[in-house]
């Protein structure tokens, strides 16, 4: 019996294993390739299928590696000493390599990585997912791993091997389901996919990397490494002060905007995240936001979604500039005063082939019963948000955005959908609970512990939900019950009032209650009145379509809305275009209508918004009390025959209270009994329809005097000029 190195490498190396190897089939090939003992000697495996020959340099020589019998590609031989070494390739027509052996190096995940991965529990998820850029046993290069249970095999696959899944099979960490790999000499922007054999040796379409932190240009689909560490932030006096600027009791006004189409450049170029950082961040805070909310910046593949459907959720969008760039964007606002809130969508994902759906050949983020996890509205899928990995996926994720990119809130996306099994289904096309009820309480979990560990890891922020229906205490906390949310969107509101505003004046009388039902919920949660995207795409107009009447009249319905928005209690958010009454429907292809501020009466109306967040900014009782009633007083609720409304607002002791009128027909109202909190001289602090504006410049001449006679409630009252289509504030004269 014959025995040593020959024979020990044939027992080491038998011939079904070098046809695994060869055919991509080797599920652990680090028990075979790299450097192993051998019959006492340190012996060196190498696959390479481009190679006619190779061999080992170490220690200043060179060692050939004998080729393996029927074998083509695979290579072995003693190689002298213990430590590092390199291969050389050799093609049949000469040509020769050098590379560092991905399978000399071992293992970078450490047991507490895989213990919070199989826990459900690693906040710092990205810490260990995806691929990172370090150095490891003396060698530079990029670390990968991913998350796949049921794979049977997973290889990294790119320009890098040829894009063959036989070269750099990954390593898989025992019960967690997570695979590594050390990529010795691949580094910031190596483009990638993960090239996967299912539970049942099938090949899978290649995927993007789901904690990968770049992304090709779409239509491309493949991850980029990308290296997030080691940005050099400037703004650290904002971060310790943005607690106070996302409170419910300070002034929000939010600008929402999709960076595709806020401003195109050089024929139609979308502008950069650097280019924004300047024009957008500029724009902003010279109008008077306080916050910045962008469209989703996840990568996604279809631009039609405008984001709204990502499978890159660690990658901001390869479309406006890398992630270095994103960052200064932020670094950007903040120096402005200016907050950044991020639309962020846990709700679902698209069914891409290069996605998350059957990702190891098995319905590994979604529902395998389309009933809980197909969105037929949509066409996508829904996450299973009762499984742990999955939720500390999401959670991580939203953890991520805070962290490494400095975002002050999420808003997510169509919390309603998550909340109920049966959104938008047909009975029968649903699973109930465990209690056999419509609730999801696998998301509303998920969602609770979210917002438990964003505002516990960075407690300055905010979240918001978008939720378009009356589940209870979305903005409560969770101790109290609730799913934690800071704010909610006010979708009823925005409804009622856009309605009300739709309707031909002469008939808005029997329309009233539209526009005061708001107040009998508005104090139920902390609210965002918001104009959004939604209200000025598929079909439903822009602002300025959906008023009545002709182009004066769709102006001045505008302002005197805006004014009653502005006062009325909640934050605000408005849409791109619409502080200058954009004419034409959203188009995310096309930048808004910048040339309609040649018209003054748009102009006007620009101005105006920014007059109102310096109004709402600067007056506590404009801002303070947006979430309590006790900031809040009907003047004038009832009168539905003449169309107007009156409130006071309030804030804190010793602050100065404001009173604001709107007359929502285009007839002026002469001598309108109006009661006031105390006699005296009241100032006409704003007006919508002063000539700066674009209005016909009608009004009290800043002035309104108080006399004692109770009315509507108060002590004092006045009488007042109502000009058509106007909202007025009122503040106590000096």
């Amino acid at each position: 019996m014959t025995t040593g190195p020959d024979s020990a490498l044939a027992d080491h190396l038998p011939g079904e294993i070098a046809a695994a190897i060869l055919s991509g089939r080797c599920t652990d090939p680090f028990a075979v390739l790299g450097p192993h003992r051998i019959g006492g000697a340190r012996w060196v495996v190498a696959f390479d299928p481009g190679a006619a020959a190779m061999a080992a340099l170490v220690g200043g020589e060179t060692v050939a590696l004998s080729p393996m019998p029927d074998a083509p590609g695979l290579f072995a031989g003693p190689v002298p000493g213990d430590g590092p070494y390199r291969l050389r390739g050799t093609a049949a027509d000469g040509a020769s390599w050098e590379t560092e052996d991905a399978y000399r190096f071992g293992p970078v995940l450490g047991e507490i990585d895989e213990y919070l991965i199989g826990e459900g529990t690693h906040h710092a998820l990205w810490h260990a997912l995806g691929a990172h850029v370090i150095d490891h046993e003396g060698s530079r290069g990029t670390h990968v791993a991913v998350w796949a249970p049921n794979a049977r095999r997973v290889s990294v696959v790119g320009d890098f091997n040829g894009w063959d899944g036989r070269r750099h099979v990954m390593r898989k960490r025992g019960a967690t389901g997570v695979w590594e790999i050390f990529l010795p000499g691949l580094g910031e922007g190596t483009v990638y996919k993960y090239e996967i054999l299912g539970p049942e040796g099938q090949h899978l379409p290649l995927k993007a990397d789901p904690v990968g932190f770049g992304s090709q240009h779409p239509p491309q689909t493949a991850s980029v490494v990308r290296d997030i560490t080691g940005y050099g932030w400037r703004d650290a006096g904002w971060m310790v002060t943005r607690a106070a600027a996302n409170a419910r009791t300070a002034p929000i006004s939010i600008y929402e905007v999709q960076l595709g189409s806020w401003r195109r450049k050089d024929g139609g170029r979308p502008i950069s995240y650097r280019e924004a950082a300047e024009e957008l961040v500029g724009y902003a805070a010279e109008m008077g936001f306080t916050h910045l909310e962008l469209l989703p910046v996840s990568e996604y593949p279809f631009d039609g979604s405008w984001g709204y459907q990502p499978i890159g959720l660690y990658a901001p969008t390869i479309r406006f500039g890398p992630p270095h760039e994103f960052r200064d964007f932020v670094d950007a606002a903040h120096s402005a005063g200016l907050g950044v809130i991020l639309d962020w969508v846990p709700g679902h994902f698209p069914t891409d082939a290069h996605g998350l759906g059957r990702f190891d050949g098995t319905a590994l983020y979604e529902h395998a019963d389309p009933k809980e996890g197909f969105h037929r509205d949509w066409n996508t899928l829904i996450y299973n948000y009762g499984r742990r990995e999955v939720k500390n996926y999401l959670i991580a994720n939203a953890l991520y955005w805070l962290e490494e990119y400095h975002i002050d809130g999420l808003r997510v996306d169509a919390v309603a959908s998550m909340l109920y099994r049966d959104y938008s289904r047909a009975p029968g096309d649903w699973v109930p609970n465990i209690h056999g009820g419509n609730e999801n309480l696998e998301a509303i979990a998920f969602l609770q512990e979210m917002n438990v560990a964003a505002y516990g890891a960075h407690p300055g922020i905010m979240t918001v939900a978008e939720e378009s229906t009356s589940f209870p205490k979305v903005s409560a906390p969770v101790d109290a019950g609730g799913l934690g949310f800071g704010f909610k969107w006010n979708m009823g509101w925005m409804n009622d009032t856009l309605r009300y505003m739709a309707e031909d004046p002469v008939y808005r009388r029997y329309h009233h209650d539209k526009v005061t039902f708001g107040l009998h919920y508005a104090f139920s949660e902390n609210f965002v009145l918001p104009i959004s995207h939604d209200e000025v795409v598929h079909g439903k107009g822009s602002m300025y379509t959906r008023m009545p009447g002709d182009h004066a009249a769709k102006l001045a319905n505008l302002r005197a809305y805006y004014g009653f928005m502005w006062g009325h209690p909640g934050k605000k958010l408005l849409f791109m275009g619409q502080e200058f009454g954009q004419q034409a429907e959203w188009n995310h292809d096309a930048q808004i209508g910048w040339h309609h501020l040649a018209d003054p009466g748009h102009a006007g109306l620009q101005r105006l918004v920014r007059d109102l967040n310096t109004l709402y900014r600067g007056l506590p009782a404009l801002h303070v009390k947006d979430c309590e009633a006790d900031g809040f007083q009907w003047l004038q609720g009832g009168d539905a025959d003449q169309s107007v409304i009156a409130w006071i607002r309030r804030g804190g002791p010793g602050d100065t209270p404001v009173v604001m009128v709107t007359n929502f027909t285009p007839v002026e109202r002469k001598g309108y009994r109006l009661g006031l909190p105390h006699a005296g001289p009241w100032r006409e602090i704003l007006n919508t329809d002063a000539a700066l504006y674009g209005g016909g410049n009608r009004g009290n001449m800043g002035e309104v005097a108080a006399r004692d006679g109770a009315s509507h409630g108060q002590p004092a009252h006045a009488e007042i000029y109502l000009p058509p289509l106007t909202t007025l504030f009122l503040a106590p004269g000096d």
